[in-house]
């Protein structure tokens, strides 16, 4: 009996050794857009339990997915494309309005309110590994998230 309890105990410590790092995803958003509107952006929080950088993704909503950040300065705002956003071990990453965010670009059509949207990221973990998340990020009205 001890000896299978210990193989047991073996087994599930080699088993939680194996299993990839993971990235925890919370309040995926869309800004809603009006229509003809050509492009969106994609805010959520994203939380890794091991260093890991987010390098990518798409969306069935866009012809392409990219990494963006947003600031103000000197009174003028910013937008640049991004190539990687790095998620550190245990620290949230907001992807929010004015900062970090997804852009969605050459949009298929238009995004309404209340509409899923689904986004799949792709994470790189320290090792090179990618893997992919899938997310439901509802789409909500300017101003109204």
């Amino acid at each position: 009996m001890q000896r299978s309890l210990a193989l047991i105990l073996a087994s599930c410590l080699f088993a939680s050794s194996t299993l990839a790092d993971s990235v925890k995803i919370d309040n995926a958003w869309v800004r809603a857009t009006a229509p003809g509107q050509k492009v969106a952006a994609g805010f959520m929080e994203l939380t890794a339990d091991a260093d890991m950088t987010l390098v990518g993704g798409s969306s069935p909503i866009s012809k392409k997915f990219e990494l963006h950040y947003m600031r103000m300065q000197d009174g003028v705002m910013e937008m640049r494309q991004m190539r990687e956003i790095k998620l550190p071990k245990g620290k949230t990453v907001s992807l929010e309005p004015g900062d970090l965010h997804v852009m969605f670009i050459d949009l298929n059509g238009q995004i309404k309110p209340g509409q899923m949207v689904p986004i799949t990221l792709i994470v790189q973990g320290a090792d090179g590994k990618q893997q992919q998340l899938v997310v439901q990020a509802e789409a909500y009205k300017p101003g109204g998230h």
